[in-house]
């Protein structure tokens, strides 16, 4: 049984982005929420080394993987690691992963070594860990940031290791694993109350879809949606898009083809917003954010961004949007079905209705459910729950 207060957390993030040279110009919400995780979790009786790919911004111990030889190679190339993973992705795989096999290596010798009570390994690029778990003196827990089925080097591999120590992110994430799959906790991602407020007098002119752009995060049916409503309301409505598109890689071409010929006046890209505050400028003074996901979304941290703001949601019924949103209270949530037309008659609906929801509502809902302190709370309690009965 493990008495040692405070608990002596590895915290370990081996996906490449995790790097101060990289993190601020890509989507990757997962690493984002391990800094702010590791910083919360040290400042609540929680001794936490962050264990990553390259140094991070953070005010947590920080160790680090040996870059030297990604970034001689770079440097051969003449590449940015951003600009290599543009234009050779299968390179830049191979050396990520190279560095990731070392840093989890790291991780579990510094917890053999006695330096650490536990070791979380918190995102997609934990199928390297799984087989050497057992070699962990510790106990090795595991946090995985996709539908368990959404890649065929996940959907092989994890059944294989159910039984080890798995947390999962919502329960729509879990229907993917095997039905023994050993589940310690179930912990939804959180935010600092006061990253994200409510806006005074929003605008409420447009309808806001913020995300990556591409094909399964339904962009296109919400762009029918909107021109759907807009046929019949006295008040036309925008629809403003933020995020990346992936129009420089050749075997996308949904932005190119689907969603750029329909921009015009009522359909607007405003680009890829990286700034806090201008996120909350974008999603606090929209009528709604709109998330017609065509896949199982294993959680959607963008919903909760949305009701911080005091912003409501419509969604469809995938994956794990129907656990965020409240219907009739936070929300609508719309029936994903294979008729294309009748998903965008909903979501059309829905939107003809989101006058009813209260704003105030939508933020309490996440002041109740989805802060950082709860996010933290929960993880230090099932960190505890493992070590006493170790």
């Amino acid at each position: 049984m493990k008495t040692k207060k405070p608990i002596r957390l590895g915290l370990v993030v081996p996906h490449i982005f995790l790097h101060r040279d990289i993190l601020p110009n890509v989507i990757f919400s997962p690493g984002k929420l391990a800094i702010e995780l590791a910083e919360s979790l040290d400042q609540n009786d929680v001794d936490v080394t962050l264990f990553s790919p390259g140094p991070v911004e953070t005010k947590v111990k920080n160790i680090t993987a040996d870059m030297s030889y990604f970034e001689n190679e770079l440097k051969l190339r003449g590449d940015t690691y951003t600009d290599l993973l543009k234009k050779h992705p299968f390179t830049f795989v191979t050396l990520a992963r190279q560095v990731q096999a070392e840093i989890i290596a790291k991780a579990f010798a510094v917890a053999n070594n006695n330096e650490l009570d536990i070791v979380h390994i918190y995102t997609n690029e934990e199928d390297l860990a799984l087989p050497f778990a057992q070699f962990c003196q510790e106990p090795v827990v595991f946090t995985h940031h996709d539908p368990f089925n959404f890649l065929v080097k996940y959907k092989n591999i994890f059944p294989k290791y159910s039984q080890l120590n798995w947390i999962s992110m919502s329960l729509s994430q879990r229907k993917a694993m095997p039905k023994e799959t050993n589940w310690i906790a179930n912990i939804y991602h959180g935010l600092g109350v006061d990253l994200f407020t409510p806006v005074n007098n929003p605008k409420n002119g447009y309808i806001a879809f913020l995300g990556r752009i591409i094909e399964p995060k339904g962009l296109h049916l919400a762009i029918e949606a909107v021109k759907k409503y807009n046929g019949t309301a006295r008040q036309p409505l925008k629809l403003k898009v933020a995020g990346k598109h992936y129009a420089e890689h050749s075997k996308d071409s949904y932005w190119q083809k689907t969603i750029e010929p329909e921009l015009n006046g009522l359909i607007e890209y405003v680009g890829f917003i990286k700034d806090v505050g201008a996120k909350n400028e974008f999603l606090g003074n929209a009528k709604a954010l709109i998330i017609p996901s065509l896949f199982e979304e294993p959680f959607g941290m963008v919903m909760i961004e949305a009701l911080a703001c005091g912003t409501p949601l419509i969604g469809l019924d995938s994956g794990a949007i129907p656990e965020v949103i409240v219907q009739n209270k936070t929300g609508f949530i719309v029936d994903r079905t294979k008729d294309l037309q009748k998903m965008i008659d909903g979501l059309a609906t829905a939107i003809g209705k989101v006058e009813e929801i209260d704003r105030k509502a939508c933020r309490q809902e996440f002041e109740d459910r989805f802060t950082l302190e709860r996010m933290c709370t929960e993880h230090r309690q099932t960190y505890k729950r493992l070590l006493y009965t170790k």
